[in-house]
């Protein structure tokens, strides 16, 4: 039989999925990403790509912005894609704070839409990330405020409290999931793990008898990890079955299958320093990424009206002309939105913002010849990865925990094989962006030459720029694609036979 991937996993925004995208491909599962659900061509560009079977799938998408009916019409292909595909454990990655609401990314709408196509009625739901300061205890979500940060519980938290479309106002997981439809769900939390293997069991059986929509597991230590993906994989090799929580789902499968050997691990080839200009774009109206613009002084920076550039397409083009002339002479260029006022923000314009922004995006990218891109921004991420054109990411390196560099796919040769950093508001420490630039960036010294910010914030350079040159010059795959996909004349695979050796 063709060999099938383990894991599936469907990212509600870019950051997220090639989070996971990372915890795999470090942990040596070959992964790849892909934009949309994959036809038989793309699976096998992507076998090539990989060297060999793929253990895991991804697809990177939106819904965390997304109203319910268009989340329906999203994921429902997504689900009929996985089931087809028979992975065992299909993974909706929602972010690790798991902010959402009844009427936007709602993650009880995920597993409305989701549930149907894995016939497993164990759904497990985990809480916490600890390697990104996310902890889950006795079902109550705790977040770090940034990169080494105080720890809040979420609804708490200075941000995720706060935050201007999805505000966390409940910690308890149970309850704020119940709000959003999934009311009665089951839980297992940190003493539950010590009980033996057959006393855990019974207890797991005994909850499920009451038919819970879904069951919430405790993540507040490294070492609940293997506990958990052993109770999920233990179930999903019976039946495949539906899993939802942020990266730390995937974490905890890893550490089960590598439980007792020293697993696959995959050879990472740190980013080197850059030898050209480096384009960010931050888009995050989180007060992390703000700190992290202030403390990237090899930049050129220029803040953006994020109103203009929505409306007003005469300001788009004098500000592409700006970051174009500085990314032509040779400087690194950050390019930034002011966060809305307190109060301000709505859904609507967050959309229309992060749309604009990820166009800018592209247009920077068919204006000027690049080879590393930062976009800080999971809405922004989203949509700008859309916008240029890729199929596939790939995983490249870990910057910082939570912060990925990919390496991207695409059928342009000007976007494939871009080095791209997508980063969540909340993910990094306040030296990131340099970072991005060299492994070993200077701390504490002077702005980069031509960063004309002086006062920086509070007074953003306004240069007008001068008139830039036109940009230069104005598939099929095979039948079927063997190891990973059968050709279409077979029947569809079968979703449990091929799940007997989790150690693979």
């Amino acid at each position: 039989m063709a060999a099938i991937p383990k894991l599936g996993w469907y990212g509600d925004d870019f950051t997220g999925a090639t989070d996971t995208l990372a915890a795999l491909a470090k942990a040596g599962q070959r992964a790849l990403l892909f934009l949309d659900v994959p036809d038989v061509a793309r699976l096998g560009e992507a076998q090539r790509d990989a060297g060999g079977p793929l253990d895991a799938v991804g697809i990177a998408g939106a819904a965390r912005s997304m109203a319910p009916e268009a989340m329906r019409a999203e994921l429902e292909p997504v689900g009929r894609f996985f089931a087809a595909l028979g992975v065992a454990v299909m993974h909706y990655k929602c972010c690790s704070t798991f902010d959402s609401a009844p009427d936007v990314g709602s993650i009880g709408e995920a597993v409305r839409t989701l549930a149907p196509h894995f016939p497993n009625r164990f759904r497990p739901v985990v809480g916490g990330q600890p390697n990104i300061g996310r902890y889950c205890l006795f079902s109550t979500l705790f977040a770090a405020a940034g990169t080494g940060g105080a720890v809040h519980r979420v609804d708490r938290h200075p941000t995720m409290s706060v935050h201007p479309v999805t505000p966390m106002a409940e910690a308890d997981l149970r309850r704020h999931l119940a709000a959003q439809g999934l009311e009665g769900m089951a839980a297992l939390h940190l003493p539950d793990y010590g009980l033996s293997g057959d006393a855990l069991a019974r207890l797991m059986d005994r909850l499920m008898a009451e038919r819970p929509p879904a069951m919430l597991l405790d993540v507040s230590r490294s070492e609940d990890l293997a506990i958990v993906g052993r109770l999920i994989w233990e179930r999903a090799v019976e039946a495949p079955l539906l899993a939802v929580g942020p990266s730390s789902v995937a974490q905890a499968l890893v550490a089960h299958w590598n439980a007792g050997s020293a697993g696959r691990v995959a050879e990472e080839v740190p980013l080197g320093a850059t030898d050209s200009p480096v384009f960010l774009m931050a888009g995050s109206l989180s007060p992390v990424t703000r700190r992290q613009v202030e403390a990237a002084g090899s930049y050129t920076r220029i803040q953006a009206d994020a109103a203009a550039l929505c409306g007003d397409p005469g300001y788009a083009e004098r500000l592409l002309g700006e970051v174009a002339a500085s990314l032509t002479a040779g400087r690194h260029t950050l390019v930034w939105t002011a966060p809305a006022e307190a109060g301000t923000a709505d859904t609507a314009q967050a959309g229309r913002v992060a749309a604009a922004t990820a166009d800018f995006v592209a247009a920077v990218l068919r204006r000027v010849a690049l080879r590393r891109v930062g976009i800080a921004g999971g809405d922004t991420s989203s949509l700008a990865v859309r916008a240029l054109g890729c199929w596939g990411l790939s995983y490249r390196c870990t910057l910082a925990p939570g912060v990925t560099v990919s390496r991207t796919h695409a059928d342009d040769p000007a976007v494939n094989g871009l080095e791209l950093m997508l980063k969540g508001g909340q993910m990094g420490g306040e030296d990131l962006f340099e970072r991005l630039l060299s492994p070993s960036p200077p701390r504490g010294e002077g702005r980069g030459e031509g960063d004309a910010l002086r006062g920086y914030p509070e007074n953003p350079r306004r240069a007008s720029p001068p008139p830039q040159p036109p940009p230069p010059g104005g598939g099929g795959g095979p039948p079927g694609v063997v190891g990973l996909l059968p050709p279409p004349a077979t029947p569809p695979l079968s979703r449990v036979s091929a799940w007997r050796e989790p150690g693979r």
